[in-house]
């Protein structure tokens, strides 16, 4: 019996030991940031793995226009290994360059490109906040940085199968890894527009929700732009305070806070288990509040539209995954006469926005009761007593993408929904990933409700 013992150590042990990943075939840069976002003086730390032995650097602002700030020709590089989990535990590697914030810096989106002789380019990014919360914007966008690291399958896995190495679904992934940045498909867009047109705005990232929450008592509105799907607890508390304080929101968002996620390793991995919440440890206690699934599930208990007004439970797909394909991916007007709608031409049961595809891919909507030919919503699913439906477009789950949520009714046609509703602070939301392709595209509508917004919440 000791001799069979002996061997299921020695398999065990074998087990556990994971093998580096093989590099790639050609000459290669890869890169990431210790943090996600910094300050005015705080030291960026670079950790570049590369086939060659220098590489050049190009920081540049990402805004209206591209404004470079930094560039270096000559930073010495070697190849590092690439750890079995590094996907979900980071690569690992040292740091090979540092850079301080200068003060001249803007708040913004930094791109980080790096070249050499033989290799592909590569980007990385990071965030500069102010300095001064507030002091020279009153408006805050928070980026979706959460949701750029769930797609990013580099090192093996992401929070999807689809593209996966072994065609699995990772329930973790790290920051501290080669990231692939989703800010020039959702939150460029409407920067572009709203610093050309005059709009101060300052940036953070998703956690600094979770991790700063103190920069949020500065500022008068706070942002969300295209597709904000991961959210923790207490970035979600953090942002409901600031609400019942007075303080304003806009979701020019989809399928927005869809997915609960906890933070691990200091905020340097987001957890989330998704479909398959029966394997979070969470799910073996008595209290599934940080169950890491959907946020609308049952055992959860916090339905997103208690925050956004909206849901993607009650939303789905449009002109995406088979989904109303030929729709007409435009919001349909209610409810002409409110303020959001002020200085447009639009009249009850008008559309706009179907040109630019502004209702697009992923949509958030409430349950909805009709009279008189208006939409009210139920408030059953968690929506707030005051909120107004504005404007609808339909939209619905692709077959099979419910299956695993045991109180999903498999017919349901959502939509997605723009509204808003007041609970101490002001709440808007549009339920749509694709807001911002109006204003890329110049819908006069989409620019004045935009700028309605905009001003009116950020006084």
């Amino acid at each position: 019996m000791k001799i069979f013992a002996v061997l299921f150590s020695l398999f065990a042990f074998c087990l556990s030991i994971q093998a580096d990943q093989r590099q790639p075939a050609g000459p290669f840069i890869f890169g990431y940031t210790d943090q996600l976002s910094y300050q005015v003086g705080d030291e960026v730390s670079f950790h570049i793995s590369s086939s060659e032995k220098s590489v050049s650097m190009v920081v540049a602002r990402l805004a209206a226009e591209r404004d470079e700030v930094f560039k270096e020709t000559d930073i010495k590089c070697t190849a590092h290994p690439v750890p079995d989990r590094a996907s979900s535990d980071g690569c690992g590697w040292p740091s090979t360059y540092k850079l301080k914030v200068a003060d001249t810096w803007r708040s913004g989106y930094y791109e980080v490109t790096l070249s050499g002789p033989n290799a592909k380019k590569s980007t990385l990014f990071f965030v500069v906040r102010s300095a001064s919360p507030g002091k020279n914007a009153s408006i805050l966008l928070q980026l979706a940085t959460n949701t750029y690291t769930a797609y990013t399958n580099w090192g093996g896995h992401s929070l999807y199968s689809f593209h996966d190495r072994d065609g699995l679904q990772g329930h973790k992934v790290s920051f501290d890894r080669p990231l692939r940045s989703q800010y020039g498909k959702w939150e460029l867009p409407f920067v572009a527009w709203a610093e050309s047109n005059g709009y101060e705005i300052d940036y953070a990232v998703n956690s600094d929700l979770e991790f700063r929450p103190e920069i949020l008592k500065h500022y008068k509105l706070v942002l969300s732009v295209g597709h904000d799907e991961y959210w923790s607890t207490p970035m979600r508390d953090h942002l409901e305070n600031y609400i019942s304080g007075g303080g304003n929101v806009a979701f020019f968002s989809g399928n927005t806070c869809c997915w609960q996620v906890r933070s691990e390793n200091e905020g340097r991995a987001l957890t989330c288990w998704k479909q398959w919440y029966n394997m979070d440890p969470q799910y073996r206690t008595t209290d599934h509040k940080l169950l890491s699934t959907a946020w609308g599930h049952h055992l959860v208990g916090r339905t997103e539209n208690s925050l956004t007004g909206v849901g993607f439970m009650w939303g789905g797909y449009h002109k995406s995954h088979g989904q109303f394909m030929d729709g007409p991916a435009s919001y349909i007007v209610h409810r002409p006469e409110h303020w959001l709608f002020a200085g447009t031409t639009l009249k009850a049961s008008e559309r706009f926005g179907g040109k630019d595809t502004i209702v697009g891919y992923e949509c958030d909507g409430c349950e909805m009761q009709w009279r008189d030919g208006l939409p009210f919503p139920t408030h059953r699913d968690g929506t707030p007593e005051t909120f107004e439906i504005l404007a609808t477009c339909p939209a619905k789950w692709a077959p099979g993408d419910s299956l695993w949520y045991d109180r999903f009714p498999q017919d349901r046609i959502g939509a997605a929904v723009l509204g808003l509703y007041t609970r101490g602070g002001t709440v808007v939301t549009c339920g749509s990933t694709d807001w911002a392709h109006g204003l890329k595209g110049g819908d006069p509508s989409v620019i004045q409700i935009t700028g309605n917004v905009l001003d009116r919440l950020s006084q």
